[in-house]
């Protein structure tokens, strides 16, 4: 075991976070810490690290034991130092080895005696094994695999943007090896290649991990524990989050009975004691039951305890069929392209996650469809589309002074304060809670007063970049079912790729400057870039050189000859086939958008549903049919050759 924690209690103030708590942490465990925001899971962190002290209980642990902690409150100074250089202080001793070994150089090469030579020699070995032969290109690996060129290595620190120093700080963490590894939020800042490369750095860590993610998809694939931070205690769940969820509903439906059996036994007792209080026979007893519900550990209903903010998007008026055009559109900052010529439409209805590594131009073309940034090229707003924008930057334009309530005011919207406060409670602002500044909330209370001005507008297109920062699992929850609740039409940019594929059903990638639609979920859209690739690979792969020789030609036979015309003859009808299906899909699947819209169908929920689970199907056989077309394309083209 490294470290435990044994019946802790911690308090801010009146307010008792932590009451009996208890946790032990053992060598080359995946931990997962989850809970609701505010539950005290980066409080936590800092009683390990020893940043925060206890009131009661102990914190056992080994002097030297090493502990890593990342976290995004992380402060460096501005350093004309590389980035390559501040992430490689990770290797501070053998950075001092080295120092001492150029110096023992200079000395030997002026008196190169045996003692010299010796001590040399020790260094040598002791700089081998604090990892000396190996710290710059393993430096390099981890921040390249973090998303920085090659070129950027050599840039100075101070040069980068909070994000990106957060990367290289993160790369500096995972490269000094501690023994348990404190990550709180990880993969904020870091887009999807990022997110995949340290997940498969992490999973071959030598060492204890425990991570604070609000990423389901990282925290099922890095952990085999799951700790769960709630109601002043910790508890542990085998597996990864998945197997948590089913494990936590199993124990909430037991503890659910157990609440209500022991609220009937209270009812009984009090029932008791208020029907022989004054009888002189039962006074006795009835007091004796009274100090025995007081000293009652009393159970929590389960669904009292998880409280998530639940909410939906309305819209106004109905917009026309086209949303947003997108004509000959090119953005450049300085001598750097982000979009060239680019062309997109967006329909009623479409449900699009725009995806792409970070500095591809993702949230600059959100900006360009909403018309709030200069371009070349036309975007071109259709009949009653009325926006709302709810973007990276939506936190920091809240007027901090104002109370939550006075800021909803600001929104335009002609609500009353009783309307605004219901909405308000949606998201887990109730009573006095609506009169609190916005400079004293935490992060995911300003993304949750952020959402709720985003509602009020009542638009049928939204446009929303990286709405999940800051929110919790739960509340992720409630933002997927308030959008697939939503009648309007919405472009996403986000790196939660949960969260992707439960609301998108259209992705858009940006690459090489354009715009590459792809009709189909983001499950369908990785199995078609991993086939992509796998084809690309054939594609690409060296035929062996064969040995120059003066031979004649194989002859081929007639037999040959008959079956080679009827293969290139039924790949040609495959693919006329192929043409003609590829047709009848696409019509299918137009004929199901307007049966999907019809009241008639939509009143019919059996119908409804048919046809919904229809159309999803022919979109995936549509997807299939196109894979299929390339690949007779390619063969039919072989026999032309």
């Amino acid at each position: 075991m490294l470290l435990s924690l044994n019946n802790i209690q911690f308090e801010f103030g009146a307010h008792t976070i932590f009451e009996n708590a208890s946790w032990h942490i053992y060598a080359n465990e995946r931990i997962g810490l989850v809970g609701l925001n505010g539950a005290g899971k980066s409080t936590l962190f800092k009683i390990l690290v020893g940043q925060f002290s206890i009131s009661a209980g102990t914190v056992n642990k080994s002097n030297d034991l090493k502990i890593g902690y990342f976290h995004q409150d992380l402060q460096s100074e501005d350093v004309n130092e590389s980035i390559h250089q501040v992430a490689m202080r990770a290797y501070d001793e053998a950075l001092e080895l080295r120092d001492r070994l150029d110096a023992i150089a200079l000395e030997i090469e002026k008196d190169p005696n045996d003692k010299l030579i010796e001590k040399q020699g020790d260094l040598l070995h002791r700089f081998e094994v604090a990892g000396g032969y190996e710290m710059d290109y393993t430096t390099a690996e981890v921040l390249e695999g973090l998303g920085f060129t090659t070129k950027d290595l050599d840039r100075p620190f101070k040069e980068f943007s909070g994000g990106w120093r957060m990367r290289v700080l993160l790369a500096k963490m995972i490269l000094q090896h501690p023994d348990i590894l404190l990550l709180d939020e990880p993969t904020n800042h870091l887009d999807l290649p990022s997110i995949e490369w340290i997940e498969r750095y992490l999973q071959s860590y030598q060492g204890t991990i425990v991570v604070i993610s609000h990423d389901r998809y990282f925290l099922d694939r890095m952990v085999t524990k799951i700790v769960e931070v709630g109601n002043k205690t910790l508890t542990s769940y085998t597996g990864t989050y998945t197997n948590y969820e089913e494990e936590k509903a199993v124990r909430a439906e037991f503890t659910q009975r157990e609440f209500e059996n022991q609220q009937e036994y209270i009812r009984q007792q009090e029932r008791f004691v208020e029907r022989f209080k004054a009888k002189a026979s039962k006074a006795t007893q009835a007091q004796s039951i009274v100090k025995k519900l007081n000293r009652l550990d009393r159970i929590e209903s389960p669904e009292t305890a998880s409280k998530a903010i639940d909410f939906r998007f309305e819209t106004g008026i109905q917009p026309g069929k086209i949303i947003t055009t997108l004509k000959d559109v090119s953005k450049s900052y300085g001598d750097i392209k982000v979009l060239d010529n680019a062309n997109a439409v967006i329909n009623r209805g479409d449900k699009i996650a725009l995806i792409g590594p970070n500095g591809k131009g993702k949230s600059t073309l959100l900006r360009l469809i909403a018309n709030s940034e200069e371009m070349e090229g036309e975007s071109i707003i259709g009949h009653n589309v009325q926006t709302s924008f709810y973007a990276q930057h939506q936190l920091d334009s809240l007027t901090m002074d104002n109370e939550i309530l006075k800021e909803l005011n600001t929104s335009g919207s002609d609500r009353s304060d009783v309307e605004l406060r219901q909405l308000l409670g949606c998201f887990l602002f109730t009573g006095d809670d609506v009169f609190k500044r916005i400079k004293v909330l935490s992060g995911g209370e300003k993304a949750r007063v952020a959402l709720a001005k985003t509602i009020i507008q009542q638009s049928n297109f939204l446009m929303l970049d990286e709405p999940t920062n800051h929110l919790d699992i739960n509340s992720v929850n409630s933002l997927v079912n308030a959008l697939n609740a939503y009648d309007g039409t919405y472009v996403i940019v986000s790196h939660d790729r949960f969260f992707i594929e439960r609301t998108a059903t259209v992705i858009w990638e940006i690459d090489d400057k354009k715009i590459n639609v792809f009709d189909g979920n983001y499950k369908e859209f990785l199995a078609f870039k991993e086939r992509q690739k796998e084809r690309n690979k054939a594609a690409n792969k060296e035929e062996p050189i064969a040995e120059v020789k003066a031979v004649e030609e194989p002859k081929v036979s007639n037999k040959e000859r008959q079956e080679n015309r009827k293969e290139k003859k039924r790949i040609k009808n495959r693919f006329n086939k192929l043409e003609q299906l590829i047709a009848e899909a696409e019509e299918g699947i137009k004929q199901f958008e307007l049966d999907l819209v019809d009241p008639a169908i939509f009143a019919d929920q059996k119908k409804f549903k048919e046809k919904e689970s229809a159309y999803k199907d022919t979109k995936i056989k549509l997807v299939e049919l196109k894979t299929e077309y390339e690949e007779v394309f390619e063969k039919m083209l072989a026999y032309e050759d």
